[in-house]
């Protein structure tokens, strides 16, 4: 039920996306090139924003009503988009780069599917990743360990509000290169998605 709710609602919540969000989310695909995997493809949304560089995006979109559209936003031949889950897929060819956008936080086994995408990059390979991530202390994370053993995750496909997206992405072998912490509302807002992290790994 709540999976069903969150493909017909996320497709007006990227609309209405604040702008911070489509800032990062160009910055977490700036410089790109080569052969990408997407996992988490949604509606299509980072599709405008990779650069000329990329050769070809391989989109895994598992849910049928978000692949519908990430497929109709597939305007150039670069892009392939799946149905398989990250944990069904496999790929003769390795990628230059991977990208996460706003889908660790709701991955089943996030750790497992870490490290099976740095399986799936040539050596040296790159992730960028923008993910929501937990507070680092006070009322904020209180509450976000309050909603994700509650409501929060079946509103919002599984989503997770208090992972360490960074503290996975090193445990499973990559080395960070650059991170940054963002806040799309202040410190003292209730708003458990709030606390955002923008990086960069290498495998």
């Amino acid at each position: 039920m709540g999976d069903s709710l969150f493909v017909k609602v996320w497709p007006a919540i990227v609309r209405n996306e604040p702008p911070l969000i489509g800032e990062l989310r160009r910055r977490n695909l700036a410089g790109l090139a080569g052969r990408v995997l997407e996992i988490g493809a949604g509606t299509g949304t980072n599709f405008p924003l990779y650069p000329p560089e990329v050769t070809s995006v391989v989109a895994l979109e598992p849910a049928e009503g978000l692949r519908v559209r990430a497929e109709r936003a597939a305007t150039d031949g670069r892009f392939e988009v799946r149905p398989e889950r990250l944990d069904e897929f496999t790929s003769a060819e390795p990628f230059d780069a991977a990208v996460f956008s706003l889908v660790l936080c709701s991955l089943p086994g996030p750790e497992a599917a870490v490290a099976q995408v740095r399986s799936l990059l040539r050596p040296d390979g790159e992730l960028r990743f923008l993910e929501h991530v937990s507070a680092e202390g006070g009322m904020l994370e209180g509450l976000q360990k309050l909603v994700d053993g509650t409501f929060w995750p079946r509103l919002f496909g599984n989503c997770h509000t208090h992972r360490d997206a960074a503290g996975m992405i090193r445990s499973a072998g990559f080395t960070i290169s650059a991170v940054e912490d963002r806040m799309l509302a202040p410190a003292w807002a209730p708003v458990p998605s709030s606390p955002l992290v923008l990086g960069r790994a290498t495998a």
